[in-house]
């Protein structure tokens, strides 16, 4: 399993039960998918949302939250932590 943080744009003004929502949703099929996303955090002001996960493929990511219906813009690995 590798880490990812995935970027989405456009969700300007997005609230907190918002936010938790989109995370449930990619809870709820994630293991189908072999991910796990571990948090998520949101900007309303730039509509910017970040998405932190362990998952076989960055294409495993985009597809679990292109079915739970925000698609991601950005999938980065993320191959050091400190």
């Amino acid at each position: 399993m590798s880490r990812f943080m995935d970027v989405h744009h456009g969700m300007a003004g997005i609230t907190a039960d918002q936010l938790a929502q989109a995370h449930k949703a990619d809870l709820a099929i994630e293991k189908e998918e072999g991910v796990h996303f571990e948090k998520a955090w949101a900007d309303p002001e730039s509509g910017t949302v970040y998405c932190l996960s362990d998952a076989p493929s960055a294409e495993a990511v985009r597809r679990v939250h292109e079915r739970a219906g925000h698609p991601a813009d950005e999938v980065h690995a993320v191959p050091l932590t400190a």
